[in-house]
């Protein structure tokens, strides 16, 4: 927590604390401010190749700021202070990130060692199990946080601010037909610790294997080992696909005893897991797709309302007419059932399209393309972990959002893989 890299050890390593007081990932915000000043002192700022691509899709979300009382066709809801809260949200959140990791970028290998990166990575990996598995075992667990408490209610009361700011240890859904608990602590949303929980395996893999000793692959075999609890219980499909990929991408780009390793290690942990209760769990949510249908109808709604403002959005989500089941009416007081998702809330892809138009969806997927293309001959272990970490950005843009913690994520390893080249 001592010299320049002080910010980032608060934020990864200091992140349960941030949860508990309200701020999770939103602390992201707080630590932007010391972040930029030291970058102010230190110019001229090196940046990143593809940066002109990042700074291109801010000012898009800037430009969509025009459109906000705009109402595209079929969507309904009126403009107040919840939709502009929304987006002045998101752009602090956007220019923060993009502070981090210029900042990150900057630091020297003395000040902040990459290996040392990685591993507070690692300790947020454990962080991120034990959430798990306080949501598996006590998914009621929720407490009224500081931040919570000061808010007046106009802000609070917003349903994107409150998910932020009152930790809870699951979402209850019912996925399965019947209410289950999906863990999601210490982050905002079940699908955020999905897609957490994998990025954060990665980089755990990299600094606590990889780069370990006996003692420390011993604790690291075990770790994993719990992390599979909530990794079942989350009932995440995508999460799961995300780890089919993963192993399959070690295969193809690692060789000789490596490979040898990695396949060991997947066929022993999948005849692990077949006999064990979870195989029972997957089966039972692979047969519970009730949710496909409802994400092609806010799939297609977002589409359809992006294309009457292609280049700049609505910069914010909007509800639709109707659900998929009937195109009477939308959410009301009478009607609770009738509701949905947000357009734009089943991925950071359609969140794009909503809010920053075909555009913005395009800038946003050909700078992580462009790291993926740049870094591709990079066969170091941050190398190989961060380009793996990009191609899950991509899938993982279609299913989750990117906003919080995830895209902190996903920008933390892209500084990894700038610091590796440089």
């Amino acid at each position: 927590m001592r010299g320049p890299a002080w910010p980032i050890a608060a934020l990864l390593v200091g992140y349960p604390v941030w949860w508990g007081l309200g701020f999770g990932g939103l602390a992201v915000i707080v630590l932007a401010v010391p972040m930029a000043v030291v970058l102010w002192r230190r110019r001229p700022i090196r940046v990143p190749r593809g940066f002109g691509l990042w700074l291109l899709l801010l000012a898009g979300y800037g430009l969509s700021a025009l459109m906000l009382s705009e109402m595209p066709p079929d969507t309904y809801g009126e403009f107040g202070a919840g939709r502009v809260i929304g987006y002045l949200m998101r752009l602090a959140l956007y220019v923060s990130m993009l502070v981090m990791v210029l900042y990150l970028g900057n630091l020297s290998e003395r000040e902040l060692p990459q290996l040392r990166l990685v591993r507070m990575l690692g300790v947020l990996f454990v962080t991120t199990v034990a959430g798990g598995l306080l949501g598996v075992f006590f998914p009621s667990f929720s407490f009224t946080s500081p931040l919570e408490l000061v808010l007046p209610d106009w802000i609070g009361g917003n349903s994107f601010v409150q998910n932020l700011i009152h930790p809870t240890a699951a979402q209850t859904q019912k996925v399965l037909g019947y209410a289950s608990p999906r863990p999601e602590a210490p982050f905002e949303w079940a699908n955020a610790w999905g897609s957490n929980v994998s990025v954060l395996l990665i980089w755990f893999v990299v600094g606590w294997w990889a780069h370990g000793g006996r003692q420390r692959r011993a604790v690291a075999v075990v770790l994993m080992g719990l992390a599979a609890i909530p990794i079942v219980y989350s009932l995440n499909r995508g999460l799961w696909i995300g780890l089919g990929l993963g192993a399959l991408y070690l295969v193809v780009r690692v060789g000789g005893r490596t490979r040898l390793a990695v396949c060991a290690a997947a066929v022993t942990g999948a005849l692990v897991f077949a006999f064990s209760p979870l195989a029972a769990l997957v089966a039972q949510r692979l047969d519970s797709p009730h949710s496909n249908d409802i994400r092609a109808f806010t799939v297609s709604a977002t589409i359809s309302a992006a294309s009457h403002s292609p280049l700049i959005g609505y910069g914010n989500t909007r509800n639709a007419m109707g659900n998929h089941r009937t195109i009477t009416t939308g959410k009301t007081a009478w009607c609770g059932g009738c509701g949905h998702p947000p357009l734009g809330s089943d991925g950071q892809l359609w969140l794009l399209m909503i809010t920053q138009g075909f555009a913005g969806a395009a800038l946003y997927v050909a700078f992580f393309v462009g790291a993926i293309r740049r870094h591709w001959n990079d066969r170091s272990p941050v190398g190989l972990a961060g380009v793996l970490v990009m191609a899950l950005v991509l899938l993982y843009m279609f299913v989750y959002d990117g906003l919080v913690t995830p895209l902190i994520l996903y920008l933390i390893s892209f500084a990894l893989l700038w610091r590796n080249r440089s």
